[in-house]
């Protein structure tokens, strides 16, 4: 009977309310959830892990415009670009990187362009004093080709346009074993020959899959100009727009966390001539 008096009391309360009050009411439970919310979402999310969103097609076939990624922030330790929102570059925390660990070649990394404050992601090529060449389509890594399988020919269409478009897809195998998928397109694209590249300390040479639709490493825009048909040089002024350029050699203090799995995705796919569709919702990198 005291619980039955208790929910009438209640009720008799809300009902003597005005409108005004029980806004104001609503507002501070909103309020005092939020206060819960907001600093468990942000340790989470700047310590753990954080979701990230696709947005162009240099990492087809591996990854698609609109797949959710799960970022893994502590795999390569954590500075101010590992914040939420990308909130470290508007504080003034000093640089540096605590718990700092070297990715490994292969890994699929988020990161902050080192021109402008774009966030990115890309394969990890080259590692730090890694000697890095594109001879014809081929990736030379140290001298030696990378292992490269050719798997198939695909059609299908393109993120935003409507033809459809021819893709050779080929996999590719480190030296530790792991492998992945790239897609290659129309020999004798400009990222098929490059220069020498030598990768500096503490910085990366990283590649996108989709190896005829990704302004990365491979490319000058983004690099201290060549000497002798060599780059190994980080701090030199831009020859282009700091839009226009390409990621050069990525410093690893920018990287935001380890790309490790697509926790689903509004992807559509639009293979022809009866090709399969890979699973893309809890698919693991």
């Amino acid at each position: 009977m005291a619980d039955d008096g208790e929910k009438a009391h209640s009720v008799d309360e809300d009902e003597s309310l005005t409108f005004g009050q029980k806004v104001k009411r609503e507002l501070h439970e909103w309020a005092v959830t939020l206060a819960v919310f907001i600093p468990v979402f942000m340790i989470f999310s700047g310590l753990l892990y954080e979701q990230r969103v696709i947005p162009s097609e240099s990492m087809v076939p591996t990854l698609q415009v609109s797949d959710r990624v799960a970022v893994a922030k502590f795999a390569y330790g954590y500075d101010r670009y590992s914040l939420p929102f990308s909130l470290g570059r508007y504080l003034p925390i000093p640089e540096g990187r605590i718990f700092a660990r070297t990715p490994k070649r292969g890994d699929v990394v988020v990161f902050e362009h080192p021109h402008t404050a774009r966030v990115m992601i890309k394969r990890v090529i080259g590692l730090p004093g890694d000697r890095i060449q594109m001879i014809g389509e081929t990736v030379y890594i140290n001298g030696n080709p990378i292992d490269s399988e050719y798997i198939r020919t695909v059609r299908y269409v393109p993120h935003g346009r409507s033809r459809a478009v021819t893709a050779y897809e080929w996999r590719e195998t480190a030296d530790d074993g792991k492998s992945w998928l790239t897609h290659r397109q129309e020999k004798g694209d400009r990222g098929d020959n490059t220069v020498l590249f030598v990768v500096p300390e503490g910085h990366l040479f990283l590649m996108g899959d989709n190896r005829d639709n990704s302004l990365d490493s491979r490319f000058l825009s983004g690099h201290c100009p060549p000497i002798d048909g060599v780059v190994d040089r980080v701090g030199c002024p831009l020859s282009v727009e700091a839009d226009q350029a390409s990621v050069g050699f990525v410093p690893m203090d920018h990287l935001v966390g380890r790309a490790e799995t697509v926790i689903m995705s509004l992807y559509r796919c639009k293979f022809e001539d009866n090709e399969p569709c890979k699973k893309r919702v809890w698919r693991g990198l």
